[in-house]
């Protein structure tokens, strides 16, 4: 797959009829959009394994493979689930425009089109879909995972880590991350009598394999029933125990670890432990390597619980 990062917000066009590719390009060329065409679902799909767009507007009838089904397809893809689908139909019944969002569209414009009404609704979707972009991009550099979900208790959307977890302690789960795994989603309907205080303090949800511990917390649920899962992978109770047994901590080493798990800075366990801040440094190097980590929060997660004899 060839991924692009032009200068210019690249929106593709899929629409069977030539006039409203035409028009519609000329419109969103002429207000800085770099437009891409396609007049079916077939090569609208082929055009995605080339490049990536920021927008796809999406005609909903179309000969052959329709405008839902080839949306469905796009959202099915991992690497593609994140773009903005606007549907563009000539259909406003009920049934029709709720087909477009369960297909994964996320707005919808009736025919005949008014350039000016879509070039203003690619704006909103493109702008917040970027900030959506923006903040998962933030929790995708800690060391959870994240789950968000609708009322009904189905994803809505996750971080990368979610999927690879998922599938690493439960049997089956679900690439596309249509449903939640069976035991996660009984101990979500457990709560389902209490009231949102309850909930913020219901014991997580855990499983262990392999000697490593995946623990799923509610982070957070909104007025609108939609909630955040907040997933934590770790070393298995018996597993840091063991860990600990056989990493042959030096003295000095079993000293700097038990700082960094009292939240001290390299430079206030220096002082503490009168050494230079360098050599804090080499040791929680070795500290790393002995304890199978790679990072300083991750030795730390190792060494609270534990006890250290400080001076």
């Amino acid at each position: 797959m060839t991924w692009t990062t032009p200068d210019k917000d690249v929106v593709l066009i899929v629409d069977d009829i030539p006039e409203n590719l035409a028009m519609l390009s000329d419109s969103l060329d002429e207000n800085g959009y770099l437009v891409l065409v396609a007049t079916d679902g077939l090569s609208a799909i082929e055009r995605l394994d080339h490049v990536i767009p920021d927008m796809i507007l999406l005609d909903a009838m179309m000969p052959g493979m329709d405008g839902f089904e080839t949306c469905r397809r796009i959202k099915s893809r991992r690497e593609l689930a994140h773009i903005p689908v606007v549907f563009m139909t000539g259909l406003t019944e009920t049934e029709h425009v709720l087909k477009g969002f369960q297909a994964g569209g996320i707005d919808y414009v009736t025919k005949p089109i008014q350039p000016l009404e879509v070039i203003a609704r690619i704006d909103t979707h493109i702008r917040n879909a970027r900030a959506l972009s923006q903040a998962r991009g933030a929790i995708e550099t800690t060391e959870h995972a994240v789950i968000a979900l609708d009322r009904y208790k189905v994803p809505l959307w996750h971080t990368n880590r979610a999927i690879p977890w998922l599938e690493k302690y439960f049997a089956g789960a679900q690439l596309s991350m249509a449903t939640l795994p069976a035991e996660v989603q009984a101990w979500l309907d457990g709560m389902g009598g209490k009231s949102p205080g309850e909930r913020g303090h219901s014991s997580p949800f855990s499983v262990v394999k392999d000697g490593s511990k995946l623990t799923i917390q509610l982070a957070s649920e909104e007025r609108n029933g939609e909630t955040l899962l907040l997933l934590e992978e770790g070393p298995a109770a018996a597993s840091v125990a063991q860990t600990f047994e056989n990493s042959s901590l030096t003295p000095r080493e079993s000293d700097v670890l038990a700082w960094l798990a009292k939240g001290k800075t390299n430079r206030d366990i220096a002082e503490i432990l009168g050494m230079s801040p360098r050599t804090v440094n080499k040791h929680l190097e070795h500290i790393y390597v002995k304890l199978g980590v790679e990072t300083r929060s991750a030795a730390t997660a190792m060494a609270v619980g534990r006890i250290f004899t400080l001076p």
